[in-house]
């Protein structure tokens, strides 16, 4: 056995053969700044990631779950040993058991575990023993929520593993008792406590009643979300949404009444013990879990009920395209897990059953192709298969676009790539499928040309899927500014460009649709030639704003372009960079893509070059006026659309922009080296410029 030395320093004893390195490493890593990694053969990015920084409350959960000789105890010795008590609650002692369950509930939603939140309140372990009407009464209610929740996520699908943990560790969520029976339950209790409001009014008591009232009103709504035989009625949930905030409102002004721990070292109150289901966790390192305060608990559900109320709008929406803008633009919005999961089951067009007819619909909606309208077409029984053939394909890529919504943002991005794989194959199909349509409508006298219809179309979300997976970058903060310029230049150059060259295709096709029908409502009535007003553009709103869209991405474009011609950017050292490696990390999704074909590396050197522009030599000023030129056109286009809040930003951003890169032209700073800086807290995509 080896010998062992005592060090003074320690209260453990070290073996002869080991070294102390504590200095050697502060002097090899006192030139590293914060956040920067070491990189080694034997130690990398996959061990750093799974290493545990030792004595960090976060990441070492033993610091705080194994701390201090505090004994332990489980419900039936907490009852025996007199610390819980099951009857004679006062009011404050019931806020506060309710509030601090509720926060717990918030922290399970925010992806903690059932052992480590909920169930860390003992009345829950034996609901039937408390005696106190109103408490058992809100106890076996929360036994209700977690059922629903987790059934209503389970079904919904868009959760990953940081989201939501359904693991029970043991614990039956279902008890015996029915919906109908626990609404009663609830019902009941709510209904003494109105009487006794009645008699005198208390703000303890009130507060008590608005928490038991909010309980059975929030149930009663993800009751009627849980239906899988109808479809939920809006007016019921809208009036059961607006009683929940009213409830709310009373639970916030009353929170401050519930009883507290006086204990500065424990912040929860009798009957919650945070280690009690310690052991019923994985023999991994425990996670540590810090539970939400009662206020930000309340304020949670006021924004998860205002989320809702959102969410109730999707049934008023039939068309599939408005319905996949609502879905993105809730997204952006980071909403929480429940509210995610209701959007997806409140949707009829995210069941395979319904998605075909939305999906014929759709295209019709869009671009009008003879296939789906000429009567000759509909009538050849080859043609109608091949377009019902093509729309099923299109079901499972368009459900998937739909629940991708609905997972949060991080992973969305990556989602996204797998789903342009699949729209590969439907842009193969509908180049097939238009090309056999359209050789049957040119023998056809009687119809219109069908020329790439469905290939528009598939076209057209292609690009959107493809610009959201590119400014999601920006969103995560991926992008280094050095590299903001070719991805600014591939929205500018293409993806925009292509997009609203598809929305000019399937307007035109809308618009000739429309004479159409008009010359055969008017053929025979007159002989005289009818005279046309001239049509609205159905996409015209759509169009001008991506362009305005285009012309930003043009101005950041340039604007880079001048930053690194006079050397404002910091760029990585040569040695230990290769921009065609991160060029093609970052549109690696595009690879496989028949249409837009991808840009190579080569191409876009090329395509970049200070060549291509006719004045020489190219310096910062011409590129900087350049993009006050973007800025400006990009401006005007936005106040030629309806104002809204996004709209009112851009134009904000837009005249900012302008002042900063006229002012650069104009010799403003023209010798400081330090680099600009990109604001991008009033747009998530779209930087504010600022010149420190």
């Amino acid at each position: 056995m080896e010998s062992e030395v005592s060090n003074p320093t320690v209260s453990w004893r070290i073996p002869n053969n080991w070294a102390d390195i504590t200095e050697t490493f502060h002097e090899a890593v006192k030139d590293l700044k914060l956040g920067e990694l070491l990189h080694d053969d034997l130690f990398g990015l996959f061990e750093a990631m799974s290493a545990i920084e030792m004595m960090d409350p976060k990441m070492d959960a033993g610091m705080l779950c194994n701390r201090g000789v505090r004994k332990i105890v489980s419900f039936d010795q907490a009852v025996q040993d007199c610390i819980l008590k099951l009857d004679a609650f006062s009011d404050s002692e019931i806020i506060g058991i309710i509030d601090s369950t509720l926060a717990c509930l918030v922290s399970w939603l925010e992806g903690h575990s059932l052992a480590q939140t909920v169930f860390i309140n003992l009345y829950l372990h034996r609901p039937y023993m408390i005696e106190d009407r109103t408490l058992k009464a809100f106890c076996l209610s929360v036994y209700k929520l977690l059922e629903i929740i987790k059934d209503l996520v389970h079904k919904a699908m868009v959760y990953e593993e940081e989201d939501f943990q359904p693991m029970q560790y043991g614990y039956q969520l279902n008890p015996d008792i029915s919906e109908q029976r626990m609404i009663g339950m609830l019902r009941e209790v709510e209904e003494d406590l109105h009487k006794k409001l009645r008699g005198n009014h208390n703000e303890e008591t009130q507060g008590v009643y608005g928490r038991i009232r909010f309980i059975r009103v929030f149930l009663q709504v993800l009751i009627i979300f849980r239906k899988e035989d109808q479809q939920p009625c809006i007016a019921d949930c809208q009036r059961l949404l607006n009683t929940s905030i009213d409830m709310l409102y009373i639970v916030q002004d009353t929170v401050h009444l519930g009883v507290r721990n006086e204990d500065v070292d424990n912040e929860h109150i009798v009957g919650f013990e945070p280690s009690i289901n310690q052991r019923l966790l994985p023999p991994t390192f425990p996670r540590y879990t810090k539970i939400r305060c009662r206020a930000e608990a309340v304020l949670y559900f006021m924004e998860m009920v205002e989320r809702f109320k959102i969410v109730c709008r999707i049934q008023s929406i039939s068309s599939l395209h408005q319905a996949l803008d609502f879905f993105i633009e809730f997204s952006k919005c980071s909403p929480c897990i429940l509210s995610r999961s209701a959007l997806q089951l409140l949707y009829p067009g995210t069941n395979p059953v319904n998605l075909k007819d939305i999906l014929k619909d759709a295209v019709k909606t869009f671009i009008c192709p003879p296939a789906l309208l000429s009567k000759t077409l509909l009538a050849n029984a080859q043609a109608k298969h091949y377009v019902d053939t093509f729309l099923s394909h299109c079901s499972r890529p368009f459900q998937n676009f739909l629940q991708l919504c609905g997972h949060n943002r991080a992973r969305q991005r990556d989602k996204l790539a797998h789903l342009l794989e699949e729209f590969t194959t439907l842009q193969d199909e509908a180049e097939r499928v238009d090309a056999f349509l359209h050789n049957l409508s040119v023998s056809s006298p009687l119809s219109r040309p069908h020329i790439a219809c469905f290939g528009t179309w598939v076209l057209y979300h292609t690009l959107r899927i493809m610009i959201m997976y590119l400014l999601a970058g920006f969103e995560l903060e991926l992008y280094s500014v050095h590299e903001f310029y070719y991805i600014y230049w591939y929205l500018y150059e293409f993806l925009y460009g292509w997009l609203i060259s598809a929305l000019s295709r399937a307007d035109s096709f809308l618009v000739e649709n429309e004479i159409l029908n008009e010359l055969q409502k008017n053929k025979g009535t007159s002989k005289k030639k009818p005279k046309y007003k001239k049509k609205p553009r159905p996409y015209n709103r759509d169009i001008i704003y991506l362009q305005a869209l285009q012309n930003m991405c043009g101005g950041y474009y340039k604007a880079l372009m001048g930053f690194r011609l006079e050397g404002k950017l910091s760029m990585p050292h040569p040695r230990f960079d290769s921009e065609q490696v991160r060029y093609e990390h970052r549109f690696a999704p595009f690879q496989n893509l028949l249409t837009p074909p991808p840009v190579v590396y080569s191409e876009f050197r090329d395509m970049t070059s200070f060549q291509r522009f006719q004045q020489q030599p190219v310096d910062s000023v011409f590129l900087y006026i350049a993009g006050c030129k973007h800025f400006h056109q990009a401006r005007q286009l936005f106040e030629s659309v309806p104002m809204d809040h996004e709209v009112a930003e851009l134009l904000k951003i837009c005249k900012t922009n302008f002042i900063v890169l006229k002012l650069l032209a104009g010799g403003h700073k023209k010798d400081s080296t330090k680099p600009p800086e990109f604001d991008f807290t009033s747009h998530k995509y779209f930087a504010m410029i600022k010149l420190n």
